[in-house]
């Protein structure tokens, strides 16, 4: 077992021997004996040879440091029921020092109550007859007289001949033991499936523990995903996601969650995808000071409320728009003017350039647009309308043709790895340089095709998508209502 905390003593009772005395019980070897030793406790010197004295002081001193380096607390008995070992954490939790713990008989009267004393006694020391350990709750006494609630697991100890020698006690107060135990049965809990990720990551940024949502998030398995560097599992935002990661490692974790914009790869191919995350960083409990072990990153996928919360905002802000256009048309005697002015109102955050080409006969003519290598407003072509030349296939053919909407790009990678490409995909189609992505919508009133209204954006922005449509489509019909009135009213109405 170990050796007291009695100065110059080692301990007769160890798991491989007998006590020397079984049952001493009468106070020559306790506290108050001479030398305030342990009952089971012998000088160094006795019984061993001169030589023999240096070796046994140095493993009784390590042995003593062990016990009381210890984390729980430890008592043991001999077979008699003397206290025999008392630990720093058993005098921590109930006041009573070594010196005043070993030698003594059980617990009766001094960290029991009498009437509690022959149960408690009777339960620890059971544990010689059965093997394995035995975990009971008892209410001890502190030397101030409070009660505690410990949870001890007591165990035999074998002598040398295999005979119970004594038993060994290690006990807690038990809400530090459920306090213990719930912070295991949480991090358990939280790395199986529960509805967000989390990962685990060590100081080089690289997963050690991943659970299930974050290894469906991160598209690999829980094992697979180990050790490797995040940038193989994120395309686009891994330097965001790992500058987090080193801030939360040297200065701690952020005050309120982040969203983090990722792209992923995976089987299917790239996948854009939001995450809202929280960081801890993760310290050793075993040293003085905290040394980082990692970061605990959890997350949440919120792609979807994200996506909706901007569509929301942008519609909001193009109904906006809309209103804003509609006032400011009002008040313009020109239809035509009207027009531009709308396209301009249009125009904000929606595309870079806009191109109004009206029919006359069975030509499309440039009636007006945005200047072509700036931004500007929408401006009507000096001089007078000029013919366009485009050629078969045009979306603008395609879409008076279709009588409705067609939306078009160079093609992926064309715009930032190849600009020379892109410029020469744009100028076939006789638009502005920097032009990547077009929707081109009819105008149409009154049952008839007016011409077509093209909007641009460049390469560094995305695509038009089918809400674009909606949105262009309806700027078109009040486009096509003020084209509209300007052929009815003729040159000069408004004067």
């Amino acid at each position: 077992m170990g050796a007291s905390r009695s100065s110059g003593t080692t301990d007769a009772l160890g798991p491989d021997e007998e006590p020397d005395e079984p049952g001493r019980a009468d106070g020559q070897g306790g506290p108050g004996g001479p030398d305030g030793q342990g009952a089971s406790s012998v000088p160094l010197d006795s019984g061993a040879g001169a030589g023999a004295g240096s070796g046994a002081d140095s493993g009784a001193e390590l042995l003593a440091a062990l016990l009381d380096g210890m984390d729980a607390a430890l008592c043991a008995f001999d077979a008699g029921g003397t206290v025999t070992h008392w630990n720093r954490e058993a005098e921590r939790i109930l006041g009573w020092s070594a010196q005043e713990a070993v030698g003594r008989k059980g617990f009766a009267g001094w960290a029991v109550r009498r009437a509690d004393a022959h149960e408690v006694q009777g339960r620890l020391m059971a544990a010689m007859d059965a093997p394995g350990r035995q975990v009971h709750e008892f209410a001890l006494l502190r030397k101030d007289g409070s009660r505690v609630l410990v949870r001890t697991q007591s165990a035999r100890v074998l002598g040398a001949g295999g005979k119970p020698a004594g038993v060994y006690c290690a006990f807690s107060e038990v809400h530090a033991q459920i306090d213990l135990e719930r912070a295991i049965a949480l991090s358990e809990a939280l790395l199986e499936d529960v509805s967000w990720g989390v990962v685990l990551v060590d100081v080089d940024l690289r997963p050690t523990v991943v659970n299930a949502y974050a290894a469906r998030a991160l598209g690999g398995s829980r094992t697979g995903l180990l050790g490797r560097p995040l940038g193989e599992l994120v395309v686009q935002g891994v330097e965001e996601l790992e500058a987090a990661l080193a801030h939360v490692l040297a200065e701690g974790a952020p005050g309120a969650p982040a969203e983090f914009w990722v792209t992923l790869r995976t089987a299917e191919g790239e996948r854009r995808r939001c995450w809202r995350s929280g960081f801890l960083r993760l310290a050793s409990p075993l040293t003085e000071e905290p040394v980082p072990l990692g970061v605990g990153w959890m997350f949440r996928d919120v792609t979807a409320r994200k996506l909706a919360q901007q569509e929301a905002d942008r519609l909001r802000f193009r109904t906006g728009q809309l209103h804003r256009a509609a006032r400011t048309v009002s008040e313009c005697e020109d239809p035509m003017e009207a027009a531009t002015s709308l396209l301009d109102f249009a125009l904000a955050g929606f595309a870079d350039h806009v191109l109004l080409d009206l029919m006359e006969g069975e030509r499309l003519v440039r009636t007006a647009a945005t200047p072509a290598d700036a931004p500007g407003p929408c401006l009507l072509v000096a001089g007078g309308s000029i013919p366009v030349r485009y050629g078969p296939g045009h979306p603008a053919l395609q879409a008076v043709e279709r009588t409705g909407s067609v939306r078009t790009s160079a093609g992926a990678g064309v715009g930032a790895g190849d600009p020379e490409g892109a410029a020469a995909w744009a100028a076939e189609r006789r638009w502005p340089r920097d032009a990547a992505h077009a929707l081109s919508t009819v105008l149409r009133s009154r049952g008839r095709t007016l011409g077509v209204l093209t909007f641009l954006r460049a390469a560094n922005r995305t695509a038009f998508e089918r809400p674009d449509t909606a949105y262009a489509e309806t700027v078109a019909a009040r486009v096509a209502g003020a084209v509209d009135l300007a052929r009815a009213v003729g040159p000069g109405a408004g004067e």
